[in-house]
């Protein structure tokens, strides 16, 4: 398949800016791989399509304010770092972004908050963008990241032109995020309350719950036609015994095994046993889904809906038949869904 075989076009007016009011009140288009048919639904409602013995797979990673202001020394210009990752808990190195790249050099440093209370030095040049920064923090660990909790924004994606508000800080996470790491939600599991998961868990379904953290590259473009020649960001990822006794006595019974993202779907697909099932891994994951290909664990699957020529766009599409969902993307625009990160989802059966 070729890049441009997932171009559309989407009105800007359907990028949502803000989370739905209610987080499971959000729309569903439900989407039957067998028969074609597509309904329209409010997410709630995913609890009728799903009964005793079914998994859902989630994604527990925890989404950090990655999104620093500084000042850089002497010209006082004001610069944004945006953290990717952590290199050295000791040393407190940290793989981060620039903006504006091109006025930061090796050695300068950079002063955050009002008090300069946090300061970086940049050793290291690793990409046109990328940087690796070293803090210069004498307090422990748990202070230096009070610091960075206190100091940092939620990273809302930039498409979402508006400033951060303080409901972002709870709804740019899931209910059910725990590890601590990913530079961005994922985004399938913000639909899901509480009440709703106790709901279905009273019906008899199971929850198994995987980490991976996401990070930028999720979001890159894809700038060659030829798709086996992009190359993904490598992003962390574990799957414990626990979360794999849940998916394959499930998958031994022949019963619903939904995963819920993109993010999921590449952790699950990445630690395939050769017998077909689920078995415990951690590392890192650059493994790129596209059509065609074949799904080993889940049976259905839960997503947002996605922008034109994305990866993840491309992983819909591997999982609901490139035709079938290209239609549905079709029929959603013409309903006037919300698209992507704060948007409505989508239900393939």
């Amino acid at each position: 398949m070729k890049l441009s075989q997932f171009k559309f076009h989407l009105p800007d007016s359907l990028l949502a800016n803000h989370p739905a009011k209610v987080r499971d009140q959000s729309r569903l288009m439900v989407v039957d791989r067998k028969t074609g048919k597509i309904e329209h639904k409010i997410f709630k409602d995913i609890i009728n399509y799903f009964g005793d013995k079914d998994v859902m797979i989630v994604n527990n990673t925890k989404v950090f304010p990655a999104r620093l202001y500084g000042n850089k020394e002497k010209t006082g210009a004001k610069i944004e770092v945006f953290l990717l990752r952590e290199l050295n808990r000791e040393s407190k190195l940290w793989d981060v972004l620039v903006d504006p790249a091109r006025k930061i050099r090796i050695g300068n440093k950079l002063y955050f908050g009002d008090d300069d209370s946090l300061v970086a030095e940049v050793i290291d040049n690793t990409t046109s963008r990328g940087r690796t920064l070293r803090f210069l923090y004498d307090g422990s660990y748990e202070e230096f990241k009070k610091n960075i909790e206190s100091l940092g924004q939620t990273p809302l994606p930039k498409y979402i032109k508006r400033k951060v508000e303080p409901e972002d800080k709870d709804r740019y996470q899931t209910v059910f995020a725990k590890h601590e790491g990913a530079v961005a939600a994922p985004t399938a599991g913000l639909h899901f309350s509480r009440e709703l998961m106790k709901r279905m868990e009273l019906k008899g379904i199971h929850f198994s719950e995987v980490t991976l953290h996401v990070g930028l590259g999720t979001f890159r473009p894809v700038e060659v036609e030829d798709l086996t020649k992009h190359k993904m960001d490598s992003e962390q990822f574990a799957i414990t015994q626990e979360a794999c006794d849940i998916v394959n006595k499930a998958k031994g019974l022949h019963r619903k095994i939904c995963c819920v993202g993109t993010t999921t779907m590449r952790a699950i697909e990445t630690s395939v046993s050769t017998t077909g099932e689920m078995k415990p891994a951690s590392g890192w994951t650059n493994k790129f889904i596209f059509p065609p290909y074949d799904f080993s664990i889940a049976n259905s699957m839960i997503t947002n809906f996605h922008l034109a020529e994305s990866t993840l766009l491309m992983m819909v599409c591997a999982f609901g038949g490139y035709d079938l969902i290209m239609q549905a993307y079709k029929t959603a625009i013409k309903e006037k869904y919300r698209f992507f990160t704060y948007g409505d989802a989508m239900l393939i059966l």
